[in-house]
């Protein structure tokens, strides 16, 4: 199978960046094709404007969709963005490995996201959630924390880590992905902060390499989350009543 790793971290000597490398290591070794995006290294520019785009379809107002959909339908986007389209187009799991970064992806991530999920590429009005363009492929966020797993729990004091990344998660269902649970490792403390002592933490650290070899000898058979889908929905977007996900107060 073709993999691709979506790596965001700035530190090359990082534990983010130790996972990454686990990952090329233990899924080359069981056959398959990783490529690595490393956003960092290969500077991408997460700032969506308009210098990016040449032959403007509106030379006088930008609107990030209309020249993002203007420039897929003439072929000239960016390089580095038909770059990594070509690099999800080509893939059967993506992974995106990245620390938890003020309750969200680093900022460096979210760009990528504003880039590279093209209007009228990787979506459209039409296209999108369960008939998105990237639909039968799967994506895993391998996602590390600063605090222990107990403050990310509902009531916790870093907030509940469902609610965290469920934004994250969402948008990679709207192109189209079958996402699957994502990957946390909690307590990669950094800075002055410290949860334990030195040794009790090299051997967290130990463990979590090992929770995710094993949480990748998996990813072909796991369940992916159960979103709803179009034919879940209402003229007005409301999932039906009828339907077992249904919000109700």
């Amino acid at each position: 199978m073709n993999i691709l790793i979506v790596h965001c971290h700035p530190e090359p000597r990082s534990f983010n960046a130790a996972l990454s490398n686990l990952a090329v290591t233990a899924l080359t070794r069981e056959g398959h094709d990783v490529c690595v995006s490393d956003l960092y290294a290969e500077d991408f520019d997460p700032v969506e404007r308009p210098e990016h785009f040449a032959g403007r379809a509106d030379p006088d107002y930008f609107s990030a969709l209309t020249e993002q959909r203007h420039h897929v339908q003439s072929d000239t986007l960016p390089g580095d963005i038909q770059r990594e389209i070509e690099r999800l187009r080509h893939a059967d799991l993506v992974i995106l490995q990245f620390p938890l970064w003020w309750h969200a992806q680093p900022a460096m991530l979210k760009g990528w996201f504003d880039r590279v999920f093209v209007y009228g590429g990787l979506y459209s009005g039409k296209n999108r959630y369960d008939r998105g363009p990237l639909k039968g492929k799967r994506a895993l966020c391998s996602v590390t924390t600063g605090a222990p797993a107990a403050t990310f729990t509902p009531g916790g004091r870093s907030g509940d880590i469902a609610t965290l990344m469920w934004p994250i998660l969402c948008s990679l269902y709207y192109v189209g992905f079958d996402v699957l649970s994502p990957h946390i490792t909690y307590g990669v403390q950094g800075g002055g902060l410290s949860y334990q002592d030195e040794p009790a933490f090299h051997d967290h650290l130990e463990q979590a390499k090992h929770q995710w070899e094993t949480r990748l000898n998996h990813w072909q058979t796991e369940e992916a989350i159960p979103f709803t889908g179009w034919q879940d929905w209402d003229a007005q977007g409301q999932t039906v009543d009828e339907h077992p996900l249904r919000w109700r107060t």
